[in-house]
Order: C-alpha cells, then sequence, then structure tokens
C-alpha cells in the first residue's frame, strides 16, 4: 500500500487535506450556531470525522511536511475561500484578497524557491 501512495503526486494529498479541513471546520461552525439537538450532534460528529480525514490525507503525503507547508498554506487559503462563498454565501473582502493574495506568494516562495 505504502508503495501505491508514494506513486500519488503530494498535492493530491494537499488538495484533499485542505477540502476536508476547511468543510468539516464549516460544518463543525453550522452546528454550533444554526442547529441544536439531534441535528447539532450529528454535524458535530461529522465534521470531527472530516478533520480527522484531513489529518490523515495530509500525513499520507509522501515527503516531509517542511517541503509542502508553504504550498498547503496557500491552497488552503483559497480553499478556505471557496467553501465560505458556498457555506455562508461570503464574499471575500477587499482586505481578505489583499492579504490573501500575500499568503499565496509567501507560500508559493516557501514552496519553490531553491
Amino acid at each position: 500500500m505504502m508503495k501505491a501512495i508514494q506513486n500519488i503526486h503530494p498535492v493530491f494529498f494537499i488538495l484533499i487535506a485542505t477540502v476536508f479541513e476547511v468543510s468539516g471546520d464549516a460544518i463543525v461552525r453550522t452546528a454550533i450556531y444554526k442547529n441544536t439537538g439531534a441535528v447539532r450532534l450529528g454535524l458535530m460528529c461529522l465534521g470531527a470525522l472530516m478533520l480527522f480525514v484531513y489529518g490523515f490525507s495530509l500525513n499520507l503525503a509522501p515527503v516531509e511536511f517542511g517541503q509542502v507547508a508553504g504550498l498547503y498554506i496557500a491552497v488552503l487559503f483559497v480553499v478556505w475561500q471557496i467553501i465560505n462563498f458556498i457555506a455562508f454565501h461570503t464574499l471575500p473582502t477587499l482586505p481578505v484578497m489583499v492579504g490573501g493574495a500575500m499568503v499565496v506568494t509567501g507560500g508559493l516562495i516557501v514552496t519553490f524557491w531553491k
């Protein structure tokens, strides 16, 4: 199994991890602020499961975490904005876009500057 995992590009693991991390966080937030009772508990459990999958998938990446940390942060910011729009119908403000451009630029510098 580890041999098969090593043949998958690390970006795949980063993308999967960020989608699960941000989606799990959005579900937990929805559970806390928009639900009660059994629905809240169910959403909390689903969010917890998704956050576990995030950690698991990120740690399956066949590279050292330090090698992909910059790219992970850049992808995380972009995915966060997409999920924020889908889940909460919120567009990023100008300060978020400017700061995000810096986050993405910094992540790419950390990852690709040799």
